[in-house]
């Protein structure tokens, strides 16, 4: 496997995902490692001229007024890690973890933070041989960067703290050694680069977009199943009608539907049945098309800050300066990843409409009540829509925004907080429930469309459908319904049925 070069300026979200799900290695480009080099040589000589330069001869946040010299660099520079390390609750995933030493190397090699090469090849070992610090997921306020989890992260560059190493978690100490990897001793800047930045909330936040663009193909197809169990009216997926408002994701929206509903025998068209369908059918594209375009405007934010500086201070080699600034708060994330926590929730919120239409049989237009032949005897699908509606209101709890709250920090030197981290988790959080809400949806939709005897789905649909009964068979008779949303919610995240359609039928938007 080809390793993805990094220099600071051109990470993707592609590239990110390669490296944090699928464990491609990375190398620094030989123009990042002249840029870290340079910007090194003038911290190196600020410390030999005993400037007074924040965080490389001072203390941290209130403590910027106390002078450092000398030896005791490196014991501020330990200390900062250790003090800061303040991070609790579970452990984030490997791959988010992976995500964050990724991001952070990236950043590094952008040349404006002084560490030493030395360091950052060290971080960037770990991450080709798979030492994966164990980063608690909270504590956090995304200002100051994200600097209690990624504390947790140098803790083991500095032979501290604990790691996963070949599926076993064990002390730092330990997971360096076993991969041959040499600890580091950090001195003057070097603790502060590592930790000051947006590294935790943007690789959560890089993680969820990417699957969030995944699920908001799925929801299409999820929909499409339903439009053909329930007989839908496609009239309302015809181009002119969206051209005439002309949002791209409501644009993109209805071609989907229209390209996955192609040559369905089972829906109907403007008049044939009824006139018009709810809107929960009739307005998807506008409302999927409004989530998809939210997922564009997030995943844009995301990859400018892969590719950004975000400590302090900030080292300008050519002009021989050095300026304190504000380039750690997490504010542009924290905003745009409520506002993907928005947009994922109603992905849900419909979806669990479309579910209710199914199962309702004053709604379902002739199908049986919550979609078992012998009701009253069994209960069919009647408590999946329950499930549903409890996902989609937690839902709504965890869409309020973590962006409009702050709380002062530091002796209220650090008196405005982003809580961009909170907002990424949240997000992350309300995308598990989307998946299963979807989930239950394709098998409600899957199990309409056999009592309506499928008299011939969609070039798109069929191949869904397929995949579901391949591994769910139709319910006849009550059974463990958990077992089966599990299976499709399996289905679901491991993106094969995206994969599917689209190696058939061609890309959906």
């Amino acid at each position: 496997m080809e390793k993805i070069f990094i220099d600071g300026n051109n990470l993707t979200l592609e590239e990110f995902v390669e490296v944090a799900r699928m464990g491609k290695e990375v190398e620094l480009s030989q123009e990042a490692i002249a840029k870290v080099e340079k910007a090194r040589a003038l911290v190196d000589k600020l410390v030999d001229e005993n400037k007074v330069v924040y965080g490389i001869t001072t203390g941290f946040g209130k403590f910027s007024d106390v002078v450092i010299t000398g030896e005791e660099t490196k014991t501020l520079q330990r200390n900062l890690i250790i003090s800061h390390a303040c991070g609790v609750g579970n452990p984030l995933d490997e791959e988010v973890v992976r995500g964050i030493m990724l991001l952070r190397a990236n950043a590094l090699s952008k040349g404006f933070s002084g560490i030493r090469l030395s360091t950052l090849n060290t971080l960037v070992e770990m991450l080709n041989k798979k030492v994966h610090p164990i980063i608690p997921e909270k504590g956090s306020l995304g200002a100051s960067g994200d600097l209690a989890p990624l504390s947790h992260m140098v803790l083991v560059m500095i032979g501290e703290g604990e790691a996963i190493y070949e599926g076993k978690r064990m002390s730092g100490k330990e997971a360096m050694e076993k991969a041959n990897i040499q600890t580091v001793e950090l001195t003057s800047k070097e603790g502060l680069a590592l930790i000051n930045g947006t590294q935790v909330m943007t690789s959560i936040g890089a993680l969820t977009i990417h699957d969030s663009i995944v699920l908001s193909k799925t929801a299409d197809i999820a929909a499409s199943l339903t439009i053909e169990a329930l007989n839908g009216i496609t009239d309302a997926f015809d181009p002119r009608v969206h051209k005439v408002r002309a949002h791209e994701g409501q644009i993109n929206t209805a071609k989907n539907l229209l390209t996955l509903l192609e040559n369905s025998d089972m829906t109907t068209r403007q008049g044939e049945v009824r006139v018009q369908d709810a809107y929960s059918l009739r307005c998807l594209p506008q409302i999927h098309g409004g989530s998809k375009d939210c997922f564009k405007y997030v995943k844009e934010k995301i990859e400018i800050e892969m590719n950004s500086a975000t400590d302090n201070p900030l080292i300008f080699v050519e002009e021989e300066e050095i300026i304190s600034g504000g380039n750690f708060h997490g504010q542009p994330m924290a905003l745009s990843f409520d506002f993907l926590g928005i947009g994922l929730s109603e992905l849900a919120n419909i979806s669990e409409r479309r579910l209710e239409r199914l199962v309702n049989p004053a709604l379902s237009n002739g199908l049986p009540a919550f979609l078992v032949e012998k009701g009253g005897l069994n209960s069919g699908f009647m408590i999946v829509q329950y499930s549903a509606a409890s996902l989609v209101s937690e839902n709504k709890v965890l869409a309020h925004p973590a962006s409009v709250d702050s709380i002062p920090s530091s002796a209220n030197q650090e008196d405005h907080v982003s809580m961009g981290t909170i907002a990424a988790r949240k997000a992350r959080e309300i995308l598990g429930n989307v998946r299963k809400v979807l989930a239950m949806e394709i098998l409600a939709a899957c199990q309409g469309i056999d009592l309506r005897e499928n008299k011939g789905l969609g070039k798109g649909t069929n191949i869904v459908y397929n995949i579901v009964r391949e591994n769910i068979p139709f319910m006849e008779d009550d059974r463990v319904m958990s077992c089966d949303i599990n299976k499709s919610e399996d289905i679901i995240k491991s993106e094969e049925i995206v994969n599917a359609v689209e190696k058939e039928v061609g890309k959906l938007l």
